[in-house]
């Protein structure tokens, strides 16, 4: 069996990662890397030239972003059921929030975050508003318990992830539904493993 290996930090994306290869029940290695060094290290830019986190190395392959390496996995780990059947009619509804996420959630909330208004500018926007994008999240969850079918996924892992530090850092509103699904996919054994490694990874502080 190939070697997975995840190259993360505590305090970064990498927690997403973190809990889609908890989700797997896979063994895996971990190797915890800190902003400026060895993240900036030649035998690591070899993995991702961002030097940034998360990556993935699964054999000779090696995956960086968060939604490519949620989709990778569900992939490379069918027997985990965290992805729909390539020709089944679940698969394009399963692409859309996936990407939804890195794409439109991604720079509508960062560009909130930092001030940028795009008032009189949508047009010029991927996203439009950030209006649109929190409407189309409602949307999506409303009377619905995952985001694809009657199924958890890594959609869920990778969006969800992202409404729940949204709710928490006050980036993104609190719209029916958001709490209650946050609530439900962080209760999984999986996520709370995932939170417990990287809880007990945090740098201590005196």
């Amino acid at each position: 069996m190939a070697q997975l290996t995840l190259y993360t930090n505590p305090m970064s994306r990498g927690r997403i990662a973190r809990w889609a290869i908890e989700e797997l029940a896979t063994p895996y290695k971990t190797v915890l890397l800190d902003y400026g060094s060895s993240m900036k290290a030649p035998d690591y830019l070899a993995i991702n030239p961002m030097g940034k986190v998360p990556a993935i190395t699964h054999g000779d392959i090696a995956v960086t972003e968060c939604a490519a390496i949620c989709a990778y996995l569900g992939d490379a780990f069918p027997q985990a059921g965290l992805a729909p059947p390539v020709d089944g009619a679940l698969r394009g509804p399963y692409y859309r929030w996936l990407f939804f996420g890195a794409g439109p959630v991604e720079a509508a909330v960062t560009n909130r975050s930092l001030g940028f208004d795009t008032e009189g500018q949508e047009s010029q926007m991927g996203y439009g508003a950030f209006d649109h994008v929190m409407n189309a999240l409602e949307g999506a969850l409303r009377d619905r318990e995952y985001l694809v079918g009657d199924s958890f996924t890594m959609a869920d892992v990778y969006l969800g992830s992202q409404i729940s530090w949204g709710l928490g850092f006050g980036t993104m509103e609190e719209r029916p539904g958001f709490r209650a699904y946050v609530e439900r996919i962080t209760a999984r054994p999986a996520a709370k493993r995932a939170a417990e490694i990287d809880d007990a990874a945090m740098p201590q502080t005196a």
